[in-house]
């Protein structure tokens, strides 16, 4: 028995040897090997190219500049290996201009880490003619590493500046989000570079290499190559750049949109400011001059400015006032030049009145008597809501991003906000476009279109991406009555421009016949009392109202928008007219208007 329980145990003991060896030499073998592959093999993420901006024939907005970037081998931020590290360091300040040691030398020691074998990038971007002559040098060392680097470049400079946007330097938020812009350290941050980022920036690639325990390449395995895509806009940059000179130094915003798709040809957010500041770093002076300009160069005012519409909004009150079925075509209502409510006067432009006004001639004259006395008939309950079905206080869609939505106010709006009631004054100021009523000048080009169309249309600047068109769609938002009531509206326009005693009459000299709607919208209110002896000449430049005039064109075949605001300018026509008119003339010229 005895040498039955021995042989037992000794044959256990062996069994169990046996399959122990088995599993090390055999089993664990397949697990070890794919450990000591990828000890051996080494995965690079390749950064993408950005993808170019492109106007609608295909010239550059937004481009990369080719040069390269430099690093220098990791781990000699000790004290025993200092002496390599200020050697190289002293080697590149002396064969490339502009570089400075002591810059280096902090930037190295502030990215080294015990824990990294890549080298470690001391120089971003550098310029390909400021290195090429003293390339085969730099390759050559083997503690510097070059490689192929790009930058982000705007050929225009400031032109566009608020729809093109700029890419700036990725901040630790954005690369904990965005991979892509942990790779190439860059990301774009307003505009389009913003709005089409992903688009831009593309995908990363993947290069597999054999390396040796000391992180010497061996061999390439495999790449797959990094992607990214340019995108076409609807700008013509022919277009934009005549826009910008006819413009000038004024403050303000202008917007040419086709009216029946929504294409935006040329938009223009004045003063501009050079794009091409932002993508290593503004300096604090730059910026500083920026922001405290009084015109806001930095706003794009073209989706964040904020003015209060005055009269370009009469045709979207009269629709609300027809809507309502109170008032017709053909209701008349005597302006006398202001009527009195609650104890206080309420002045039309026109001192000594503008007599028997129909709904055609207030807006062709803009009597904001007959506004008055309409929206008190009609109330502000029935005019707010056809306003904002009409697109105003709601995102127009346009793709750039941080959009503003303005405010039409009212009775309940009033309460949210301020938590106060509403008062008949309010409702005959909103009627006018003033008070606390605000829009953006994207805003106002969507509505003109829409006047003019019949359909509701998204503004955007994309044509297409990747070579594929991108296409926005329309809607058909209005009512029955106000389609009908549509042909009186635009006829009332027309008649802005065309007739002896149209707002507009005087200041449109366009080979192309258009119709549109001036507007003045205060930007301190003028006490009643002084109103008869002040003009807006009188009153201190920043106090002066903003000048308005949204036109359509041709008339009897709608095909473009072309709104202006000038801000500080005073009367709409005076101040925009000429504008309004020599751009109609060069989209007549370019061939994009058919007569």
């Amino acid at each position: 028995m005895r040498i039955k329980l021995l042989l037992f145990g000794f044959t256990a003991f062996w069994l169990v040897l046996l399959v122990r060896i088995y599993y090390i030499s055999i089993k664990s073998n397949t697990y070890n090997e794919e450990i000591a592959k990828q000890n051996a093999i080494r995965v690079d993420d390749l950064a993408p190219f950005r993808g170019s901006i492109l106007d609608i024939n295909g010239k550059p907005l937004s481009v990369n500049r080719l040069g390269f970037s430099i690093g220098i081998k990791p781990q000699l931020s000790s004290s025993r290996k200092r002496e390599i590290l200020e050697k190289e360091i002293n080697f590149l300040v002396k064969n490339i201009k502009g570089l400075e040691f002591k810059k280096l030398k902090k930037l190295y020691i502030k990215r080294d880490s015990p824990y990294s074998h890549d080298f470690v990038k001391v120089v971003d971007f550098i310029s390909h003619d400021d290195v090429i002559s003293e390339f085969s040098k730099l390759s050559l060392r083997d503690n510097l590493k070059i490689n192929i680097a790009s930058k982000r470049y705007y050929p225009y400079k400031e032109l566009a500046s608020h729809v093109i946007g700029y890419v700036a330097k990725a901040n630790l938020k954005d690369e904990q989000e965005n991979p892509v812009a942990k790779l190439t350290g860059f990301i774009g941050r307003t505009g389009i570079e913003k709005y089409y980022n992903s688009v831009l920036q593309g995908q990363k690639g993947v290069k597999r290499t054999k390396v040796t325990a000391f992180n010497e390449e061996l061999e390439e395995i495999d790449q797959k190559l990094p992607v990214s895509s340019d995108i076409m806009l609807s700008l013509d940059l022919e277009l934009q750049q005549y826009v910008a000179k006819i413009f000038g130094k004024r403050s303000g915003a202008v917007i040419v949109m086709n009216a029946k798709n929504g294409k935006i040809l040329a938009a223009g957010s004045f003063p501009e400011y050079n794009l091409n500041q932002f993508v290593s770093g503004i300096s604090h002076k730059e910026w500083k001059e920026l922001t405290s300009d009084f015109n806001h160069p930095f706003t794009n005012k073209l989706i964040n400015g904020l003015y209060p519409p005055g009269s370009v909004v009469k045709m979207g009150v009269a629709l609300s006032f027809l809507e309502s079925g109170l008032i017709t075509p053909y209701t008349n209502f005597y302006c006398s030049g202001s009527m009195e409510l609650g104890g206080r006067n309420f002045r039309c432009w026109k001192e000594r009145g503008h007599g028997k006004t129909s709904l055609k001639k207030a807006i062709r004259e803009s009597c904001d008597d007959y506004f008055y006395k309409g929206s008190l008939k009609v109330g502000i309950d029935k005019i707010a809501p056809v306003l904002r079905n009409l697109g105003f206080a709601t995102k127009t869609g346009v793709d750039l991003p941080f959009e503003f939505v303005g405010s039409v106010p009212g009775r309940s709006w009033k309460m949210q906000k301020y938590q106060k009631p509403w008062y008949q004054g309010e409702t005959l100021i909103t009627s006018i476009g003033q008070g606390y009523f605000l829009t953006t000048p994207l805003q106002v080009a969507r509505y003109t279109a829409l006047l003019a169309t019949g359909s509701s249309i998204t503004p955007h600047f994309i044509q297409s991406v990747g070579g594929l068109d991108v296409d926005y769609g329309n809607k058909d938002i209005l009512t029955f009555t106000q389609k009908k009531n549509l042909p009186l509206i635009r006829k009332a326009m027309r008649e802005v421009i065309s007739h002896p005693k149209g707002t507009g009459r005087w200041y449109i000299k366009s080979k192309v016949d258009i119709a549109g709607k001036t507007g003045t919208a205060q930007v301190v209110g003028i006490p009643q009392s002084e109103k008869k002896r002040m003009k807006e000449s009188e009153l201190e430049y920043f106090h002066r109202s903003h000048a308005w005039f949204t036109t359509y064109g041709p008339y009897k075949d709608p095909q473009y928008v072309v709104t202006v605001i000038v801000e500080h300018g005073g009367h709409g026509g005076a101040a925009a007219g000429k504008v309004i008119s020599k751009i109609y003339d060069k989209l007549l010229e370019m061939g994009y208007i058919k007569k």
